[in-house]
């Protein structure tokens, strides 16, 4: 008993600092490098602004501003009824608004990543008040997932609806709108958001000065692994999407495919991937799966050929072109990228070819892809792959946004994967690598294959 009077106060006061602690803003750093993209922006907009539907922490199509929606007419048109929702000035939303916006974050002025697959749509309009329905040219089944992607938020001016509000003061603080019938918040309902580089951002974290880094990918990796971070606290992503190199220049050695075919076996076959990290799988396909194409993913034209076959068989291609190959890489900075870079390099000098890297913006012969894919048809892996590809391939992959119907849309995938695949004009190596630092108290994170993590879905799933 006295044992337990002495070991109560002190139990009282670890309990104690463990709500104080739990009850601190939740901090966030954004991974910022260069032409990677500016991931706090993306961030900020999908906190501050909603489709009619968006993300939760799965990854998953959530309600936004539609409280419910049906797909109708095989996938030809989508109605959304709206739920009550005011814009960030307490004004109630109207489907007229909601319609406007959305019109102009379809145009093809607009020209955003998504732009090139948001043309079957062919019609918004407003029914009544509170019901939206979207008809398209051709059945599209995955445009829940596109309209909930951050591009396609709707904004009213400088105003979005949520789901969180920007507070007043200094730096980026968000908070959920407030009840003035429910408790005060509490500091753990408010998100501290910054841009970092991915240094500051993994030290930071380190240092418990933050509770999550988000957008890390593989160019940082590296800097994780020599951190002291505690291994429960790394989360990576089982992302969907491209990581390999395009074909974007097509002269010399390159300009058949056998040339371009001896360049990718040889990638393929050097565990480029491996040389980041033991975990991070290899892929020799550019469809992760069947998806929506009619066939299984096209297999390389080496598929065949062993590992040994392969080096021989690319050497024998560079000796026969009788002239110096030199090829351009393009790659973005960072350590994991040097790492790749040095694997890349000793691969084409083992068969004769002269490598030099280039920044991932300048002319050069193959670049790197690292795209996570924003929905899951075989249109965006072929379109993302097809930088510089064949007459052929290209027109196949137009035909596919201009199909009446999906099993004709289904034949023109496959059709295209084959075509792509056999003019080689992307080298598939992995998925991308995506990963992100998360403190303990942030039980609502979930890694996904959208790699996207809403800042309103870090402690508790229920906003």
């Amino acid at each position: 008993m006295a044992r337990f009077l002495i070991l109560a106060p002190l139990l009282l006061a670890l309990g104690a600092c463990d709500r104080g602690a739990d009850e601190r803003p939740v901090v966030v750093d954004a991974v910022e490098q260069g032409a990677r993209g500016d991931v706090e922006r993306v961030l900020l907009r999908s906190a501050l602004a909603q489709g009619l539907v968006r993300f939760d922490a799965a990854g998953q199509v959530e309600p936004g501003l539609a409280e419910r929606w049906n797909m109708v007419d095989d996938g030809r048109s989508y109605i959304f009824r709206l739920g009550d929702a005011t814009w960030s000035d307490g004004r109630p939303v109207t489907a007229e608004q909601v319609v406007a916006a959305l019109r102009r974050a379809v145009r093809v002025e607009a020209a955003h990543r998504l732009t090139p697959f948001l043309r079957s749509i062919d019609e918004i309009v407003a029914m009544t008040p509170q019901v939206i329905e979207v008809r398209l040219k051709r059945p599209n089944t995955e445009l829940l997932t596109l309209l909930a992607q951050p591009e396609l938020a709707v904004i009213r001016g400088p105003q979005g609806t949520g789901p969180l509000r920007r507070l007043q003061g200094r730096g980026i603080r968000l908070r959920a709108p407030v009840d003035p019938e429910a408790p005060p918040p509490i500091g753990a309902d408010e998100v501290r958001l910054r841009g970092s580089r991915a240094a500051l951002a993994v030290v930071r974290f380190a240092e418990k000065r933050s509770d999550l880094v988000l957008g890390g990918d593989f160019a940082d990796w590296p800097l994780v692994a020599a951190a002291n971070v505690r291994p429960a606290d790394v989360r990576v992503d089982p992302a969907r999407g491209l990581f390999g190199f395009a074909f974007v220049g097509r002269a010399g050695f390159l300009s058949t495919p056998f040339g371009r075919a001896a360049v990718g076996m040889v990638l393929q076959s050097a565990n480029l991937p491996g040389r980041i990290d033991s975990g991070w799988g290899a892929a020799d396909t550019v469809l992760p799966e069947r998806l929506d194409s009619l066939a299984d993913p096209a297999l390389p034209p080496w598929r065949n050929l062993t590992e040994e076959q392969r080096w021989a068989t690319a050497r024998a291609q560079v000796a026969a072109y009788g002239r110096p190959v030199r090829l351009r890489v393009a790659l973005p900075d960072g350590p994991g990228a040097t790492l790749l870079w040095g694997r890349v390099a000793a691969a084409l000098t083992r068969i004769g070819i002269a490598g030099r890297r280039v920044a991932i913006d300048a002319p050069a012969d193959l670049r790197l892809v690292d795209r996570v894919a924003p929905y899951d048809s075989a249109r965006w892996y072929l379109a993302t792959a097809c930088r510089d590809c064949s007459l052929e391939a290209m027109t196949l992959i137009a035909a596919v946004r201009d199909a009446d119907n999906l099993p004709e849309r289904a034949q023109l995938l496959a059709t295209a994967d084959a075509a792509l695949t056999a003019d080689v004009a992307f080298v598939p190596l992995a998925r991308p690598w995506r990963w992100s630092l998360v403190a303990s108290r942030l039980r609502a994170f979930q890694a996904n294959a959208r790699a996207v993590h809403p800042l309103n879905h870090l402690r508790t799933d229920t906003r």
